[in-house]
This record gives C-alpha cells, structure tokens and sequence, in this order.
C-alpha cells in the first residue's frame, strides 16, 4: 500500500533535469546557537530518546549515552567486528517507530577487515548502559575491500519497514547498476530483518540479492528520510567532484550512477558522456560544485514555522547548514546558513521542541533556537 502510495504521488512530480542553484539568498540566520556539549571524538550520528537524553555514535566503536548535557561512559555490549578504518566504523542510529513500546534501537556499522569488510545492520535494547536482545537484521553483499562508501543512512517508512543505504565501495561502482549484489542500493526490509514481500524486485529465484532492493544506481547517500505529510523519500548522496544530488526516491527506480551524472573524476577525467538516460530519474537539486551533503532533515516544528515542510542540509565540505526551500513538491530557492562558524556539520536532528541539534566532526553538539526579537 506504501508503495503504491509513494509511486501515485511521484509521477506527478517529475523535472527535466536537477535545479542547480547559482546564486543563493543572503538572509541573516535565523538562529541562536548554543553549545550543548564540547567534544566528542569521531562523531558520526545522533538520536533522541527522551527529551532530555540523546545517544551518540562514535566511529571508532563507542556509543554515548548524553543525559542532560553530560556524555555518559561508553555503552557496552556492541558488537566485536566493527571495522573503523577510513570511513567505517560504528555509522547510523535511528529508533523503532514504536520505540517507547518496544525499545528497538537500530545500529548500522562496517564490519570486518581491511582485505574484507561490509555494512551491517543490528537492533538491541538500551538497559542499564548495556545494550541487550542485540540481533543482526541486514549483513550487505558482497564484501568488499575498500574502507569507503559505506552509505549506511536508515529511516523508517509509514508502515515500520525500514530503507537503508548502501553506498558502491568507490571501486566498485559499476555494480551500483547490478541486481545481483546489494552494493550501490537503497535497501527495504522489515524491521526485524525479513524482505517485505511487496520490495520491487523480490521474487526472482535467480536474484536472490535483489529481493531486499529498493532502488539502484546510487554512489554514496547519506541522507534520508521519510517525509510523512508528503508521503515521499528524498535522500541525498555524494558525487564525486560535482554531481552531489538530493533524489526523491520511488521504487524500483533507477537513480543513475555511474551511467549519468553532473559530475567528473577526481582527476578531471569524464565518468560518462551521459546526464540523461533513458529509464534514470533525474535529481530534484544538484549541487556542482560539490558541498557534500552529510544529513538530512524535513522541518515540521514549532520553533522556526518559516522553514515547514523545508529540506535541511548539514554539509562536510561547504561548512554550512543548506536551506532547500520547497514549494510543494518541488525545490524553488537555497539558503547557505552558519558559515561563519567554520565547522564540517555531520548530522542533524529536530528535537520534539523544534530546535534543531547539529553534530559538527570535531565532536560539538549545538543546539539552534530562534532568536529573539
């Protein structure tokens, strides 16, 4: 039903190409910014479990329990294989939708070593600092043996199922176009690990890989999130030089890479000849220059009404908040916001409050309120 729902809505939104925004709106941020907590090492993402208290992943292994603005000692009982080399290490965490009734708390990870390493999923529970019931749910096929690209964003649908990101392993790109392997994919499964039986490409005896797929042809997305008053799935990824895109994702859709993209390589050299192709989505934005997209938010609080229904964008390389303005379902204006703090912002989430947390890579928690007139 979920799907047919998002599929209904997202064929009368298509666009011709991706909006690349030339100029951006120089209006004076809106916010106050207060630190909540001064350091933590290797941050990579953050949730709420009450008000007042928040867990913290770290990718060197260690998960933080924060409770009114003081970092607890690590919680114990993670696995023993996560694998924290280059961009690994211990990634996402989000919680189960009925979180305050079942507990679950889901994880995601690279695990192994550097000759064989991959993304995995697990869910466990929270009791006294330890993490209990802890059970495996997704492990990504086929391994691989470079320390990048892991993806690894995860959020829950209307109906519990939960989308995780998997990004190609830079040096496998070519199988971001492939059914038979789970690399360069946006993944679907339920949230105690099995396919649902209405995943676009499940069924196929002979493409046993593909029955958890949701869509193809992604690079490296780390941004994500179901947007519940649309009923529509944008998530953003990095390009390589260039070609960094946010896409609203639809099942079973193919999302290009590396057969079209507005970027180049690394050393200057062309991917491909294509932007275009037949049977590709193109991007709702891309962003050339790159800004390298982290995380991403829709903004349905209270605390700033002038940003609902809005696209929040923490970024490594432009060290800044991006505001991608929506006029309905389409992206109509930019904003580039807190660059004068000069931090690389990993990860951002909306507190039942409306004020925004912002996770910087040098370990800072920042808490963004309006200010006052």
């Amino acid at each position: 039903m979920l799907l047919r729902k998002i599929s209904s809505l997202l064929c009368v939104f298509c666009v011709a190409g991706g909006i690349s925004f030339d100029g951006l709106s120089n209006q004076t941020d809106p916010f106050e910014v207060e630190e909540v907590v001064a350091e933590i090492a290797y941050p990579w993402s953050m949730t709420f479990i009450s008000d007042n208290q928040f867990l913290v992943t770290q990718r060197s292994g260690f998960l933080r329990h924060v409770v009114n603005k003081t970092v607890g000692a690590p919680v114990k009982g993670l696995p023993d294989d996560i694998y924290f080399n280059g961009q690994g290490g211990l990634l996402d965490i989000v919680l189960h939708p009925d979180y305050l009734e079942n507990g679950w708390i889901y994880l995601s990870y690279s695990a192994g070593n550097d000759k064989s390493n991959t993304l995995k999923v697990i869910r466990a529970k929270l009791q006294d600092n330890q993490l209990v019931d802890l059970q495996t749910i997704l492990v990504v096929n086929p391994s691989r043996d470079t320390p990048v690209h892991y993806g690894a964003k995860m959020a829950f649908l209307g109906d519990n199922t939960l989308l995780i990101t998997s990004g190609d392993g830079f040096d496998y790109r070519e199988d971001a176009q492939r059914l038979n392997n789970q690399m360069g994919k946006i993944l679907r499964i339920n949230d105690d690990g099995s396919i649902p039986v209405d995943n676009p490409f499940a069924g196929d005896p002979k493409q046993p890989l593909a029955n958890s797929v949701f869509s193809v042809g992604h690079r490296n997305p780390q941004g994500l999130v179901y947007d519940a008053n649309r009923g529509l799935v944008y998530s953003h990824e990095h390009g390589p030089a260039g070609g960094d895109e946010i896409n609203v994702i639809k099942p079973g859709k193919n999302y290009g890479w590396p057969v079209i993209t507005y970027g180049r390589d690394y050393s200057g050299a062309s991917i491909s000849p294509f932007t275009t192709y037949p049977g590709m989505e193109q991007p709702l934005v891309d962003w050339t220059p790159s800004i390298a997209p982290s995380a991403m938010v829709v903004y349905n609080g209270q605390e700033f009404p002038q940003m609902r229904g809005d696209l929040l964008v923490t970024t490594l390389k432009a060290k800044e908040l991006r505001w991608v303005k929506m006029s309905g379902n389409k992206a109509v204006e930019q904003q580039s916001l807190l660059t004068d703090l000069g931090y690389r912002l990993r990860d951002i989430k909306v507190h039942p409050d409306g004020s925004i947390y912002l996770l910087t890579d040098g370990g800072k928690i920042l808490r963004l309120t309006a200010k006052l007139d």
